[in-house]
């Protein structure tokens, strides 16, 4: 659905009317821009705000269809971004992922958002107070949306560092993360991280083209000059971003083998303590099971005393096999 649709002229709002084509227009006479904001349009509502803005086919079907990656195209009549917003959930611990796509033309600016995440009315108002950025026309509607979903990547890492520092703690208790379920966290943890990274790290060149910096600086048509700093500025940010994912996944892998070695340990240790409790137990079955054979002439079976004096052998030798083992870390 259409969610707003408004005209700016020297950074200041005006109602646009309900024709599209007569808002650009209107736009463009008054050397202002118009900016049009939809939710999960239906397609006959953005067939029309395609005819009108003339919006490539392939970015409509894409707009449309959405579960995009991240990335920038140029066009003949617009320039096409997609962002990925994630949400954090620190109930369940998830990371889930919408899209916003931006349609940046001569005069006009198209936002498309699908997913509850990220709504855009907060970044309409924080524009519409910053009036000077407003002035700088339609591009500042990429730039604030940009700007908005990389703070709040940087948010996510930050509850997602503090998630990793709790899940670290459990692993290196002195049981060592005994929990079966310690190993599936530390899975599921991975696979949050992966959500993020694909939201976070595609999106590195298409800022670094809209910052005019590296290898694929150049000129990006329907994007002033002077809004160059400002992406310079969300580029560093989702610098930062990815370094820490980048960090993140690293330790959490780092965790689960440290984990896995745990689990190893313990198992041998509790092998060792199996061995060592069955050679004890294999002393006296050896001697019981001498004795008990049914021979007919047994040597010392007629003498008072073996039968004591077999016990006292049986728990000397038990006694030093414990020590043994024990001193040797097998108990």
């Amino acid at each position: 659905m259409i969610v707003d649709c408004a005209i700016y002229r020297e950074g200041k709002r005006s109602e646009g009317p309900r024709d599209f084509s007569d808002a650009l227009d209107e736009a463009r006479s008054a050397r202002g821009f118009v900016w049009i904001g939809l939710h999960e349009p239906s397609a006959d509502e953005f067939d029309l705000v395609a005819q009108e803005f003339a919006l490539h086919p392939l970015a409509v079907e894409d707009a449309l269809k959405a579960h995009q990656r991240p990335k920038l195209e140029v066009y003949d009549d617009s320039l096409f971004v997609v962002l990925k917003p994630v949400v954090y959930e620190p109930r369940s611990d998830t990371v889930s992922s919408g899209e916003i796509m931006i349609f940046l033309g001569d005069s006009f600016a198209v936002t498309v958002r699908h997913g509850e995440g990220a709504p855009l009315a907060a970044v309409r108002d924080r524009l519409e107070r910053e009036t000077d950025l407003l002035g700088e026309g339609a591009t500042s509607v990429l730039y604030a949306v940009a700007d908005a979903v990389v703070d709040h990547y940087l948010e996510v890492a930050t509850e997602l560092q503090t998630d990793l520092e709790e899940l670290e703690a459990e692993v290196f208790t002195p049981d060592g993360g005994g929990s079966r379920n310690t190993a599936s966290r530390i899975y599921n943890f991975k696979r949050q991280i992966l959500e993020f990274r694909r939201a976070t790290g595609p999106l590195a060149l298409p800022m670094t083209r809209l910052a005019g910096v590296g290898t694929f600086g150049a000129g990006v048509p329907f994007v002033e000059d002077g809004a160059r700093p400002f992406f310079r500025d969300v580029h560093d940010h989702l610098t930062r971003v990815n370094e820490s994912v980048e960090g993140l996944d690293r330790l959490v892998s780092d965790i689960l083998s440290a984990h896995l070695a745990q689990m190893s340990v313990r198992q041998n240790d509790d092998m060792r303590k199996i061995s060592a409790w069955a050679a004890m137990a294999a002393v006296p079955t050896m001697i019981a099971g001498i004795y008990g054979m049914n021979f007919e002439h047994m040597p010392e079976l007629r003498w008072e005393w073996s039968y004591p004096v077999v016990i006292v052998v049986m728990a000397v030798l038990e006694v030093l096999l414990y020590r043994l083992f024990k001193r040797r870390g097998w108990l």
